[in-house]
């Protein structure tokens, strides 16, 4: 198989055959050879270099730096080399070769300007009409801990603290997608790619993560201080849709540049196709909130607006100028940042309004 071929044929594993944009990422990430190799993947070093016609030594070098860079998979982890895997999933592909440390935002500028080009004009429309086929949301949103820190009935799988707790090991990595917003001149909004690193990673992909030194490793304390700077930045926790524990990773979402979020707004489907709410809903006590706005500036949904109280306007006999937040319930996903950005008036509360059953029991 030629070199050319097998560019081709790897974008179209991926599910983009033909793709003028995916093509040059390629390129930047393995030399035609090695695309070569890779495009014989799955197999051994062995099984590789007898299709592809290379010396098996060479197969197991080029194939091992590839894993360290993120674009095959080795069984049984980094440090493996008898069997490889490239990535069926364009998403997979994108987030272990973009969320890593050894990728500069500066230095590889044009890099992460080629993965922005391809996502904005084939991978988003893609991604977004393939996940508004699904038939439930694989994610749910857990609640700001912040925000239901004093609730009674709170289920451990609904407590961040106490998912991290159960954790083996965390590390955190540089997220994807505010590297590659932020190298390409459309920064996140809500927090600095530059100064904290806020997606985990647990367990096996842990392992893996700290193995190509493409994040850190952190300890449980320094998770839970991570935690309270993605609450302070009104970042939404991700986790699997059911009740376990147990996960290979937990993003820190917001609306702007978000792989699950970006792709749904662009086919105008609901996020709840990605996403289950959570069992908590934010309420709004008028009487306390002093039209600040700090709800609705945090709010990644769209579930607050400012509005004219008509019992006060009525009472007053004249238009009030002061406005006051109101959720609308159907838009409200229970994350909780509205209620930890309302820290002056402490008008903004939460409440129970799903039971524990709407969270899926793990298989």
């Amino acid at each position: 198989m030629g070199s050319s071929d097998a560019y081709e044929t790897l974008a179209a594993t991926l599910g983009y055959p033909g793709s003028t944009r995916l093509r040059p990422v390629l390129e930047d990430l393995m030399t035609p050879e090695q695309a070569q190799m890779v495009a014989e993947l799955p197999g051994s070093p062995a099984e590789v270099a007898e299709r592809a016609g290379f010396s098996e030594d060479q197969v197991r070098q080029d194939l091992g730096e590839l894993a360290m860079t993120g674009v095959v998979s080795p069984k049984g982890g980094i440090g493996h080399d008898d069997y490889f895997y490239f990535p069926r999933q364009i998403t997979h592909f994108l987030d272990s070769t973009t969320g890593t440390q050894k990728k500069d935002i500066v230095k590889d500028k044009a890099f992460f300007e080629r993965w922005q080009e391809f996502c904005i004009h084939e991978m988003y429309p893609a991604v977004g009409r393939a996940t508004a086929k699904l038939e439930a949301p694989p994610m749910r949103v857990v609640p700001a801990y912040h925000a239901i820190k004093d609730l009674p009935g709170v289920d451990p799988s609904e407590d961040f603290r106490e998912l991290l707790k159960a954790q083996r090991r965390i590390s955190v990595i540089p997220c994807p997608c505010r590297q590659r917003h932020t190298a390409a001149g459309t920064p996140c909004e809500h927090t600095d790619i530059n100064t904290s690193w806020k997606c985990f990673q647990f367990g096996a992909a842990s392992d893996a993560v700290i193995a190509r030194g493409a994040g850190r490793e952190v300890s449980l304390e320094e998770a839970l201080e991570i935690l309270e700077d993605v609450e302070a930045d009104g970042l939404v926790h991700t986790w699997p849709n059911t009740n376990t524990q147990g996960a290979s990773f937990s993003c820190q979402c917001c609306r702007d540049c978000c792989l699950m979020y970006v792709p749904l707004d662009v086919v105008d489907e609901s996020i709840g196709k990605m996403w289950a709410k959570s069992r908590f809903e934010a309420v709004v006590d008028t009487d306390k909130c002093d039209g600040c706005q700090n709800c609705v500036v945090q709010c990644q949904f769209d579930a607050i607006d400012m509005v004219k109280p008509p019992k006060q306007a009525k009472a007053r006999g004249k238009s009030s100028k002061k406005l006051k937040a109101l959720i609308d319930s159907d838009k409200c996903w229970g994350c909780g940042v509205c209620v930890i950005a309302c820290d002056e008036s402490d008008a903004m509360g939460f409440k129970e309004v799903r039971p524990l059953e709407h969270i899926p029991l793990a298989v």
